[in-house]
């Protein structure tokens, strides 16, 4: 019978690398596209680019890592040199212009969609867009780092942090295959300024970029502003935001009511639900257009694990969007909601527990923006390769954290036995 270590001659790294230069052109034309400020480099480009991706497929998690396999006959068999040092790799992708890799990114993107493997969600391109902070410090700082005051009077410290905003692609999932979540883009948010000013600019790039990408955009209570709203408005996009009290008077006369209005009974997955659906306010007089809201009181069971009792849970929400009622119903509506959730659970977290995707490489503004925009293009690769490429009987019994293990298995087997520790 046989066992995932059976597997290594089915699915290797040279066979991702395979699969990404046949279908998107990875090295010919990704890694190609890459440039950086050197005027006579000795190492080239594309060399490190291959040598970050393979970082991050193989889950390294640190250029000394991946400078510890740099004589592993895997680099010298695929890049026709050894990994160049640390410092090296980390000076190169400091100097990199991230316009190069975002037309990686959006490459890939146009590769996929031509291949129909990023389906609308019913007629719909849904996109997601939330602010992630990668890591604070209170000694080391670059040109980028954000400045905050922890502590009053004499135990207050100036802490440095780094923040982004970052833009998700939710496309629906094919019959019999797995849902692609895409990174698109990501803006690094500047010191001062708010979170949404960062995603503004984000979103003005993207939809340059990518103007038919995604109809829709899911967001957190913090881009309830009429700004955001109208912005979106004004590129023919829709917006679904948490609405919370702060939005007062809005707020107020949809809770007015709620109170009035009996609801309708749904349910969505295992939860049952309570909704309650009103088009057409006229609350926020600073939006360009009437708004919606929308609420749903859901109730679900769990078995708890330390005495294995029942519990019953509620939760309410409430939105504001500007989705006509007529194309999108209250059930539809309420399932974009809860999506907004995606960008944390798939995007946030595995990149940073299981891509590594918030360790500090080189503290360099630029850097940190292009490994950043790196992990995205290695990221995608990976979850097209793994949805598309591997065969379900194939996947079956392996979680998708077996098979970085196996790449980075492939590369530490190439390194030299005088070598190996």
């Amino acid at each position: 019978m046989e066992t995932p270590a059976d597997r290594k001659e089915i699915i290797t790294l040279r066979r991702l690398i395979a699969y990404a230069d046949k279908v998107f052109g990875f090295t010919g034309g990704i890694v190609a596209g890459v440039m950086d400020g050197r005027k006579l480099p000795r190492i080239p480009t594309g060399l490190v680019v291959q040598s970050v991706a393979a970082l991050f497929w193989a889950r390294l998690g640190s250029l000394n890592a991946l400078e510890l396999t740099a004589q592993s006959s895997f680099f010298r068999k695929w890049l026709g040199a050894p990994v160049c040092s640390a410092d090296s790799v980390g000076r190169v992708v400091a100097l990199m212009e991230p316009a190069g890799i975002r037309a990686g990114i959006h490459s890939l993107y146009s590769q996929l969609k031509r291949n129909k493997a990023l389906p609308d969600q019913n007629g719909l391109g849904v996109a997601v867009i939330d602010g992630h902070e990668s890591h604070a410090s209170y000694r080391r700082h670059c040109s980028g780092c954000m400045e905050r005051t922890i502590g009053k009077g004499a135990a207050a410290r100036t802490q440095y942090y780094h923040r982004q905003v970052t833009l998700m692609l939710l496309p629906a999932a094919l019959p019999g295959q797995i849902a692609l979540r895409l990174l698109l883009d990501h803006e690094p948010q500047q010191n001062g300024e708010a979170e949404v000013t960062a995603a503004l600019r984000l979103l003005k790039r993207v939809l340059k970029t990518y103007p038919r990408a995604f109809d829709l955009v899911l967001a957190d209570a913090l881009y309830s502003t009429s700004t955001m709203f109208n912005f979106l408005l004004s590129e023919g996009k829709h917006i679904l935001t948490v609405l919370k009290d702060d939005r007062r008077n809005l707020y107020q006369d949809a809770a007015a009511q709620f109170a009035a209005l009996a609801p309708t009974e749904g349910s969505l997955g295992s939860r049952k639900c309570l909704w309650w659906d009103l088009p057409g306010l006229l609350s926020w007089p600073a939006v360009d257009a009437p708004v919606r809201v929308i609420r749903s009181v859901e109730t679900r069971t769990v078995r708890r694990q330390l005495d294995g009792k029942k519990e019953t849970l509620t939760s309410d929400w409430v939105w504001v969007t500007t989705l006509p009622s007529d194309s999108v119903p209250t059930a539809r509506a309420v399932a974009f909601g809860h999506q907004r959730w995606d960008i944390e659970n798939q995007g946030f977290n595995e990149l940073v527990n299981g891509w590594h995707a918030d360790h500090i490489y080189k503290h360099d503004a630029n850097a940190i923006e292009c490994f950043l925009l790196l992990a995205f293009l290695a990221c995608n690769l990976f979850q097209a390769f793994f949805a598309r490429n591997l065969k379900p009987e194939i996947r079956k019994g392996c979680t998708r954290a077996f098979w970085p293990s196996l790449m980075a298995t492939e590369i530490r087997a190439g390194i030299p036995s005088a070598l190996s520790p």
